[in-house]
């Protein structure tokens, strides 16, 4: 067990987005393996079931700014979204197609370190709670962490036709999970998947500067050592890494994975205000996408996460907090010098599910 502990926990410390390659980047020539380092239309449910909502909630800022583009079928929605999602609201209605949550790079459904030594990490934490709660039908993909889009579309589709069982689905993904489902509808058209809708939030649709950035420093020579190193630490294979690049996604993705006019595509992307904390994980990343980018969320920029109807940009979040991964240090310390929730992720993902059921999904 104390194998597995070391492996899941170096693992989980770095896990969820593509740092763990800047950390491998860093020490090329000298990573060593784990055991040699040290120590989720109907009205929403009664007010029981939005007090065990609430137990989940989590704080960030919402507005939304539009970046230029020159992909034509973006559409840039100039308005502004203020403390709409500060609050859990009373009622919400629940998409009438089961909610497929798809996971993002690095990701997971839910991970148990220990068996039930343990209490087990969800990726979604409390989301799939909270729309459970409110009446929605959830699914909960679980695809290769690294793996290649490819191969991470084709397990999405094998866990939507698993539980959807004949039912239309709405997916909502975080992240890389995004591109897994465009490709999935775009170019796999599973039988016996029907995608109504797609939501995608910190989605790299053209690429992450920080991605270039890692595979132009480490170079074709170290490259290879740099993945072999990947696969053994974690076991999982690093095919993802070179497909977020904005290179690959300008020449070979999103020529090779056009919109299916059946499907209704919609995106949220997020900024972090000013500079991340000192000790924040983004520091570098975040620095480095906006001086090519411009805002972002310490992972993916505003213009990259646009795609189909841009419903705006969640401000004050980084790229963890959209999946209510937020530092709860930092947010009761807001709180103690007077400074409110302004935007709750829990509700986030309640209004997605009452925005899918106003347009009749």
């Amino acid at each position: 067990m104390s194998s597995l502990v070391c492996r899941s926990t170096s693992v989980i410390s770095t896990s969820l987005l593509t740092l763990p390659l800047l950390r491998l980047a860093a020490s090329a020539r000298s990573v060593q393996p784990c055991a040699q380092r040290q120590p989720q239309p109907q009205q929403a449910r009664q007010a029981s079931g939005l007090a065990a909502v609430r137990r989940f909630s989590a704080s960030f800022t919402l507005s939304r700014k539009v970046a230029p583009t020159e992909a034509a079928h973006i559409n840039e929605v100039r308005k502004t979204i203020a403390n709409e999602f500060a609050l859990i609201k009373d009622a919400y209605q629940s998409p009438k197609h089961p909610v497929v949550l798809a996971h993002g790079l690095l990701g997971f459904a839910e991970l148990k370190l220990a068996g039930s030594y343990l209490p087990s990490i969800h990726y979604w934490r409390g989301i799939q709670e909270a729309l459970t709660a409110q009446g929605a039908e959830v699914i909960t993909a679980s695809v290769p962490p690294s793996g290649s889009i490819e191969k991470r579309a084709a397990k999405l589709a094998q866990d939507i036709e698993a539980q959807a069982q004949g039912k239309s689905v709405n997916v909502v993904a975080h992240s890389m999970g995004g591109l897994d489902a465009r490709y999935m509808i775009s170019q796999l058209r599973p039988k016996g998947v029907d995608v109504k809708s797609l939501v995608t939030i910190g989605t790299p649709h053209h690429g992450s500067a920080f991605a270039d950035y890692l595979i132009d420093e480490l170079g074709p020579d170290y490259l290879p050592q740099v993945y072999k190193a990947w696969e053994r630490v974690t076991g999982w294979e690093p095919s993802a890494f070179s497909q977020l690049t904005q290179k690959y996604m300008a020449e070979h993705f999103n020529p090779a994975t056009p919109d299916d006019p059946n499907v209704q595509y919609f995106s949220y992307g997020a900024m972090v205000n000013g500079k991340p904390p000192l000790l924040s994980m983004f520091r570098i990343s975040h620095k480095l996408i906006e001086e090519r980018e411009g805002p972002n969320d310490g992972l993916v920029s505003v213009e990259s996460s646009q795609w189909g109807t841009y419903k705006g940009t969640l401000t004050g979040v980084n790229h963890l907090d959209l999946i209510n991964w937020t530092n709860r240090i930092r947010s009761n310390l807001q709180k103690l010098m007077g400074h409110p929730p302004s935007f709750n992720a829990v509700a986030f993902y309640l209004g997605i599910g009452d925005m899918l059921a106003k347009e009749g999904l």
